[in-house]
């Protein structure tokens, strides 16, 4: 069976370059090729494409924005094709976060030239993107392994006991706080931090991106924050008015010594198909926090976090949902809600109130 592509751009060069690149491949077929995400949700309604080829700077609704809304309604593998993506890591950042399953920069000069000799690398794009299993909110099993479409899925056992009634007894030290994001999360997480105290307690952050885009995340939040945001590196304190960032491909645990929180970044399986995993980070922030902690879920796909928030809870924990009006993808709040891990939900533009209210 061929794989149904559908291309998204506002040039006419593009489309007609993109539809002579794919036609000569048998295994993929061209089911549609408009200029704007309006004309592409028609045609999709009718007939949905395995692979949608986008481009981010469009008419009437931009690239990133579709694609977000392709996720929220029925995931589906993308492959961005966009100039913005070439001088503008933020941009790749974001198509990334909000879903991508591959990012192409093309150049905004000799386009018809770069097309055709990009046609390997663009084919075999929408080869892997076909060939990706697309994130679905899914039951929660309390099994370290759980069969999921053929491979094993990982919970945050691989990384780290469950806590224990020693761990909710903890005495009372800072405040700290924790946050998971995954689809939407950047956008969410700028008005966040850009609204909160510079005296708030020290934060750790998981946001579901890859590995390398996560500096340049925590380098922008830094510029639109009052307090010191930075990528976690291993063994830095956990401090009031400072955020921690999880790098990409890597698991963030936060642990303590005394009264003072660190955090230790460590490689390991991917935990709920995520590397850094929020149910990894919630789990550790339960075992070296208990009731000092603040748990908070974002914007997001699927379930993570959502166990690691029912046990941040049960240890004594204060914790709060992104309400489903405000997310771009009411998956992992609702998840976390579903299972007793939430005390309160609120609204994106009163998570800010939340945090500061925990301030010195």
């Amino acid at each position: 069976m061929s794989i149904k592509v559908l291309i998204v751009d506002d040039s006419s060069v593009v489309r007609q370059v993109l539809q002579d690149v794919l036609a000569p491949c048998a295994d993929i077929s061209v089911i549609g090729a408009v200029p704007d995400p309006i004309f592409a949700m028609t045609r999709m309604r009718a007939n949905w494409p395995d692979v949608v080829v986008l481009d981010i700077e469009m008419p009437r609704m931009d690239g990133i924005s579709f694609l977000r809304q392709i996720m929220a309604i029925r995931p589906t593998p993308v492959v961005i094709c966009s100039a913005q993506a070439a001088d503008n890591v933020h941009i790749t950042a974001a198509a990334l976060a909000a879903g991508a399953v591959v990012v192409i920069a093309k150049p905004a000069l000799g386009l018809r030239d770069f097309l055709h000799d990009s046609a390997e690398a663009l084919i075999a794009a929408i080869r892997q993107a076909a060939r990706h299993t697309m994130p679905q909110p899914r039951t929660l099993e309390p099994a370290t392994r759980v069969a999921a479409t053929g491979d094993e899925r990982f919970n945050a056992d691989a990384m780290l006991a469950p806590p224990s009634l020693h761990d909710a007894s903890v005495p009372l030290t800072e405040w700290i706080i924790a946050i998971g994001a995954s689809t939407g999360g950047p956008q969410a997480l700028e008005l966040v931090l850009g609204d909160i105290s510079s005296r708030c307690p020290g934060l750790v952050i998981v946001q579901h991106m890859p590995e390398k885009f996560t500096l340049s995340f925590a380098k922008r939040l830094n510029t639109i924050s009052p307090i010191v945001v930075k990528e976690a590196e291993h063994h830095d304190l956990v401090l009031p008015g400072r955020a921690l960032v999880a790098p990409g491909g890597s698991h963030l645990l936060v642990m303590r010594d005394g009264v003072q929180y660190y955090v230790e970044v460590q490689s390991g399986p991917l935990v709920n198909r995520h590397r850094p995993s929020i149910d990894v980070l919630f789990r550790s922030v339960a075992k070296a926090a208990g009731k000092n902690a603040i748990g908070i879920i974002m914007t997001g796909m699927g379930d993570d976090g959502a166990c690691g928030m029912k046990e941040m809870r049960e240890c004594g924990a204060a914790t709060f949902a992104q309400d489903e009006h405000s997310c771009v993808v009411y998956g992992m709040p609702k998840e976390a809600v579903a299972v007793g891990g939430v005390g309160a939900v609120v609204a994106l533009e009163h998570i800010s109130s939340v945090i500061n209210r925990y301030g010195s």
